[in-house]
């Protein structure tokens, strides 16, 4: 279905529920958030990513503001997924060209939180970018993860990462188009370009586990044919190793 931004202009975040994973289809809610422009400085709402810590949800999402494609990331709080609230403290993170696509892990007592930006304002060079936090809220400590050598301001091929640990190996996926490009490293706050182990054919996937324990991977997008799961076979001989992502509960 082509792209029809005056019908779906980028403002609400879906939600839809299902008693698995693996259902077809999900039962499609309420929008779970709508940008506001007015109160919150939420021109678009884009790319959200959820966790749960101690019975409470974090949702972490890029805030796109009304002149072109300048993104912040914020961050929205609930206890039921039904009704969530902004932090006061945002916007929580503004880095390069844009700061887009967070994903967030847990890393010893802290956290790390990963996303999509560009080394300069202005743009160049397409990089992972990473900041550390002790309470989800106050995050510090950045640092450049990954550089890769194509330069640009949006779009690129260091959009929607998402880091699995699997034992002391850390997986960077990185989106490139229709292209999901692995990178290995033995530390997580570094990956080099030669260092690529795997390439999948999609668009701004996430890595998820249903409640066996089985593996996944996720391909979304406009003009991508909605939203869908297929298994994900790692060969790496790591399976009975701890893993960064738990099965569901």
């Amino acid at each position: 279905m082509p792209l029809n931004w005056d019908k779906d202009p980028g403002r609400n975040l879906l939600h839809a529920t299902a008693k698995t994973l693996t259902q077809s289809p999900w039962h499609k809610e309420a929008f779970a958030v709508t940008a506001d422009w007015k109160n919150y400085g939420e021109w678009l709402l884009w790319g959200p990513h959820v966790i749960l810590h101690d019975r409470t949800y974090y949702m972490f999402v890029c805030a796109g503001n009304n002149a072109g494609h300048t993104y912040k990331i914020h961050l929205l709080i609930t206890s039921d997924l039904w009704h969530w609230e902004r932090s006061p403290n945002n916007p929580l993170l503004i880095d390069g060209f844009d700061a887009r696509d967070p994903n967030v892990i847990t890393l010893g007592k802290e956290w790390v939180m990963y996303y999509t930006a560009t080394a300069r304002p202005d743009g160049g060079n397409h990089i992972v970018a990473a900041v550390t936090s002790k309470d989800l809220r106050h995050w510090d400590n950045r640092r450049v993860v990954f550089t890769h050598n194509q330069e640009g301001t949006f779009g690129g091929p260091t959009e929607s990462p998402f880091v699995v640990r699997r034992g002391h190996s850390f997986y960077l996926f990185v989106c490139d188009g229709g292209t999901i490009n692995i990178y290995l490293s033995k530390d997580p706050f570094h990956w080099e370009m030669t260092n690529r182990v795997g390439r999948i054919y999609a668009h701004a996937s996430e890595v998820v586990r249903d409640q066996e324990g089985n593996w996944f991977i996720s391909h979304a997008g406009w003009e991508r044919g909605g939203l869908s799961i297929t298994p994900l076979i790692w060969h790496d001989g790591l399976d009975k190793e701890n893993s960064s992502l738990k099965p569901a509960e």
